[in-house]
């Protein structure tokens, strides 16, 4: 299956980011419903699959302190994200609000960090071609761990808001509401 993105429109960047938006006309096929987990993974590496898709949005050229990121498709059941990661990337501490979600990475590699109570947050490291899956209850943080790394992102129900999440030096979290538009960084003041 062929996917071709035939628009490419540039967003105003939040906070320096570099962010665009694509809209795709043919996409893996999706159900047309609120997608479970195991289903947006099985799409994400259905779409990884075929870089002549979204390769040529690859960016690693945002303003110092930015991540570059595309919008690939947006409904009333899905919402789409391509990312591109430096080493210097970090997401800070986030949820996704009410939405399951799936990464695919298709170039280098991603961590992912999750938070444990009264211990060392948990690391996986995910190379190219290995996809992940969770809950809306899904609490992590995302890295690249390679300079040059990208992946695949897919949210069901489409995101809306976020929870980001700062800890502070005495152990007290906080949850902070944010736009799904919104670029995540860590936050700067963990007592905010």
């Amino acid at each position: 299956m062929t996917i071709q993105l035939d628009r490419h429109v540039d967003i105003a960047p939040q906070d320096g980011a570099r962010c665009a938006s694509s809209g795709p006309e043919h996409l893996p096929p999706l159900p047309g419903r609120t997608m479970t987990p195991a289903e947006l993974e099985a799409w994400v590496a259905e779409l990884a699959a075929t870089p002549e898709a979204w390769a040529h949005l690859v960016r690693h050229d945002a303003p110092e302190g930015g991540r570059y990121y595309v919008s690939l498709h947006r409904d009333a059941d899905v919402d789409v994200w391509l990312l591109c990661w430096n080493t210097d990337d970090d997401t800070g501490w986030h949820d996704h609000d009410s939405s399951s979600g799936a990464v695919a990475v298709t170039r280098g590699a991603v961590l992912e960090h999750r938070p444990r109570l009264g211990g060392e947050a948990e690391t996986d490291r995910f190379e190219e071609g290995a996809t992940l899956s969770f809950g809306p209850e899904h609490i992590h943080r995302m890295a690249g761990a390679i300079d040059g790394s990208v992946s695949i992102h897919a949210y069901s129900p489409p995101l809306w808001r976020m929870g980001q999440y700062s800890i502070s030096a005495s152990g007290t979290m906080r949850r902070h509401a944010v736009s799904y538009a919104d670029e995540l960084r860590p936050l700067d003041d963990p007592e905010g």
